[in-house]
């Protein structure tokens, strides 16, 4: 047995959730953590909120709540799981990618017109944009109608507290298949640009990342999983969940159970008909209500799909 891999691979776990503040690709990187406190601090004078502004955002009974390090725990229980487990697949991408397009070629032989540079890029920055958010609400659907897959996401619902790690407080099984679901949806769909494009398949980027991805990251995306109540317009809400949405989803209200299931974009609910706004939900208790003791620790959360 080689040791020195198993150090290795330990050594790359453990660093890895730190990686996440300086990974522009990542919800908790340093920046849009700052844009959020930006908006949080909009929230905090725009509803007069007593207190400070420090103790508004920070405070001990969410961050250092028993809810909140089971949070904690997961982000790094899961990054041994990225590591060990996804990191070897995630090679398989590329070569999934050439292969829908040979596919292509192979049923269909060359297209008759191509893509120019220009089109290829806004076309496939808002096509993966798209297809990525769709896949992600089906997926999130599922795993709320399917028994099966709601028993391994229920452990993200079981928060009692939100902070903006609770983001990675999923069962190893659903970052598995989101993994995968993302994977399979990226590969497949660039195969497919590369087969109508004339030039090489790239997205327009700001800091590295798919600019419609950027936008956000940046407008408070943190917020989602927080007390604090940022709400979009009314009619904004029926585009693009706001972050107080995603908290209705958190609610342990039979009302919003399988509600705002959106990832980026309100308009997959509005079509299926799981769109709750705003304006509708003054007070939410997040949890899973009666059902909150079964999961009050990190290793209940890990068992209990199974048991």
């Amino acid at each position: 047995m080689d040791f020195s891999l198993i150090i290795d691979t330990l050594i790359e776990g453990v660093y890895l959730p730190f990686n996440y503040i300086i990974d522009p690709k990542k919800r908790i990187h340093f920046i849009y953590l700052f844009s959020s406190c930006v908006l949080a601090l909009w929230v905090y004078f725009r509803r007069n909120t007593k207190g400070s502004f420090f103790k508004f955002i920070f405070s001990k009974k969410i961050w250092f709540s028993k809810s909140a390090f089971i949070d904690y725990s997961f982000v790094f229980f899961n990054a041994f799981v990225k590591v060990v487990v996804l990191a070897p697949i995630f090679t398989f991408g590329l070569l999934l990618a050439l292969y829908t397009k040979k596919l292509l070629v192979g049923f269909f032989d060359q297209p008759s017109f191509l893509l120019n540079e220009i089109e290829s890029i806004i076309i496939y920055t808002v096509t993966i944009f798209l297809i990525n958010d769709f896949s992600s609400f089906l997926v999130h659907y599922f795993m709320h109608k399917i028994p099966l897959l709601w028993r391994f996401h229920k452990i993200h619902h079981s928060a009692t507290t939100l902070n903006p790690v609770t983001q990675y407080r999923i069962h190893p099984v659903e970052l598995i298949i989101n993994n995968f679901r993302g994977l399979f949806v990226n590969s497949i769909t660039t195969g497919v640009f590369i087969y109508f494009s004339e030039n090489p398949v790239y997205l327009i980027t700001f800091f590295g990342v798919n600019i419609l991805t950027f936008v956000f990251l940046f407008y408070g995306s943190n917020l989602r999983h927080s007390h604090v109540k940022l709400v979009y317009w009314n009619w904004l809400e029926s585009i693009i969940i706001s972050p107080y949405q995603h908290q209705i989803h958190h609610s342990n209200k039979p009302i919003h159970f399988n509600k705002n299931l959106g990832s980026k974009l309100a308009i997959w609910d509005w079509l299926f008909g799981t769109l709750v706004k705003s304006k509708s939900a003054q007070k939410i208790i997040f949890g899973l209500g009666e059902e909150d003791q079964i999961y009050d620790t990190f290793f209940k959360n890990l068992i209990t799909p199974f048991s």
